[in-house]
């Protein structure tokens, strides 16, 4: 009887794994349809939705969005996108993205992007 008891505690215990592991890649599906569609965002041309989207993939640290946030970076008219790209590479904080920010902090037209870029790069570096 014990053994019995015991192999439906192990059985019940390996299925509620079993769901738990499943929920976990739906989860996860879920994420990269998201980081998917947040990708095809950032190429609008709407400011809200670029912008939106900018900083959500740096909140998630999107690897993939490194790319387009220093295309963002560098040839954006407008000097709030600008900052707003630099912020999320800041957060993504892989090297690519940072060498971005520190080109920006020499050769971005804006003061004020300059120094937010410069702010980010210092706060890196603690």
């Amino acid at each position: 009887m014990k053994g019995y008891l015991l192999g439906l505690v192990v059985i019940l215990i390996l299925l509620s794994g079993e769901c738990f592991a499943s929920n976990l890649t739906k989860r996860d599906s879920a994420i990269m349809r998201g980081e998917k569609n947040l990708l095809i965002a950032i190429n609008t041309d709407n400011y809200g939705l670029k912008s939106s989207a900018a900083q959500i993939l740096g909140d998630i640290k999107s690897k993939k969005a490194v790319i387009p946030l220093m295309k963002i970076l560098k040839s954006s008219d407008d000097e709030n996108l600008r900052i707003v790209a630099a912020h999320s590479l800041y957060k993504i904080n892989s090297p690519m993205g940072m060498f971005a920010v520190r080109q920006a902090i020499r050769f971005d037209e804006s003061v004020r992007v300059r120094k937010m870029c410069l702010n980010y790069l210092v706060d890196s570096e603690k």
